[in-house]
Parts: structure tokens; sequence; C-alpha cells
């Protein structure tokens, strides 16, 4: 059947990203950032499916979240624009972001 396979993965093998992040990931966050208010970003660490990403939020809550390679990539945008750079992990994401998801649950569906 095949549902408990007794090979094993190789250890040295580093782990597949489904992709890393590209020039239009990172120009997204520049669109949002300037074509929005009160944005901040907080950025969420590389896991062993998704390279590292910034949750980009504005004032009113919309949001979008796009990869940017490393920590130091999203710190060089946020310093180019002035926009706080927090670690979702530690802090959380806003009320406001939440607020947002509620009054537009179509987003959810993408």
């Amino acid at each position: 059947m095949g549902w408990f396979s007794r090979r094993a993965t190789d250890p040295t093998t580093p782990t597949k990203l489904d992709r890393e992040a590209n020039r239009d990931d990172l120009a997204a966050l520049e669109a949002f950032v300037t074509s929005r208010r009160g944005v901040e970003f907080y950025l969420e660490p590389e896991t062993t499916a998704t390279d590292t990403t910034v949750v980009a939020i504005a004032h009113d809550g919309e949001w979008i979240r796009r990869r940017t390679g490393s920590p130091r990539v999203a710190a060089k945008i946020a310093h180019r624009h002035a926009v706080p750079l927090y670690e979702a992990a530690r802090t959380g994401y806003p009320e406001r972001m939440r607020a947002w998801n509620r009054a537009h649950p179509e987003r959810r569906a993408r």
C-alpha cells in the first residue's frame, strides 16, 4: 500500500522550498507600501516549506504576504520606506488584520 514507507529520507539533502522570493514579490511589497498608509511589516521566519515572508498590514487591516528571501531583505525594504518591522512570532498580528479578514470573507477563499 505504501502508507508507511520503510525508505528514510536522506538527512543531508536540504528541504526543497515551494519557491524562493523573486523580484515580483519584492515589487508587490513596495507597491503595497507606497499605495497605502500606516503600513507595518510582520516578519515570518523561513519554514521547511516556505521562504522567509513578510505580512504587510495597512492602517485599515488590509494585508498581503510575500516572500522576501531573508530577514535582511525585509529590513532593507522597511528601512527604505520608514515602515516598522516586527517579528510576528513575538508580537502576533494586530486585531485590525483579523477584523479586516472578518469583513472580507471572499479573500479567504483564495
